[in-house]
């Protein structure tokens, strides 16, 4: 059988699962048929088990006694990472708890697959960290660390803003500069890339980022902010 590789996009909001066999990629449905998962887990503490995505948000906003978790990417390269917070009688560090996650979208992964995957490109944001190199580097090797705990052996990283302007460079004619906005829950990208036909059949394309910035600021934060502002007063 021929290996399967897989695609990774873990984002603060909502996380997506590829997989490319033959040359051919397409996503992964997550839950039911939808491709996207809220990037979400929920210890239920009524029957014991951890959920993930939409069930997970369903049990708490159902009042079901548990703990529900958002956003975890936010922790990667913040001193959150080294924490670990209590579950029940039991204390499970933050990184563990993402490692959980990417192992639950792995588990979906070699089901869609039909067999092991150990090779993924996990989608990376510009900038996990703003101005500081050291910790964008050790949040990179965190989320490494999460996804070589669960199984994965070979592991490399995508810009997210580039995978976007690969996907683009599949519909132009000519050459074009084009200027790829991602704005996510936890991180904005703003990246100017060359793409071209010609250039599609390039495999090092680093030459073609003209440019690229992130900031860490994005839609949790207006969601926390619009909360302060006009609903808990």
């Amino acid at each position: 059988m021929q290996s399967a590789f897989g695609g990774i996009d873990f984002g603060t909001s909502n996380s997506t699962v590829g997989v490319i066999r033959g040359g051919r990629a397409r996503l992964v449905a997550l839950e039911g048929d939808q491709p996207t998962l809220p990037s979400a887990v929920f210890f239920n503490f009524e029957d014991g088990y951890t959920y993930f995505g939409r069930r997970a948000i369903s049990d708490y906003t159902d009042s079901i006694e548990g703990r529900l978790m958002r956003s975890l990417k936010s922790v990667l390269g913040s001193s959150l990472a080294n924490e670990k917070t209590r579950i029940k009688a039991r204390q499970i560090g933050f990184i563990d708890i993402v490692g959980m996650f990417v192992g639950h979208l792995k588990k979906r992964l070699e089901e869609d697959a039909g067999g092991p995957v150990e090779n993924v490109v996990l989608g990376r944001p510009v900038q996990f960290v703003d101005n500081d190199t050291a910790a964008d580097a050790k949040a990179q090797g965190e989320l490494e660390k999460a996804a070589r705990a669960q199984g994965f052996k070979h592991i490399a990283f995508q810009f997210e803003p580039i995978a976007a302007s690969l996907d683009y460079e599949q519909k132009v004619t000519r050459e074009e500069l084009a200027l790829i906005v991602d704005m996510g829950g936890g991180t904005s990208d703003f990246s100017i890339v060359r793409v071209s036909p010609e250039r599609a059949r390039s495999s090092d394309r680093r030459a073609d980022i003209l440019a690229n910035r992130g900031i860490h600021i994005g839609g949790t934060d207006f969601d926390r902010l619009l909360s302060i502002a006009h609903v808990m007063p």
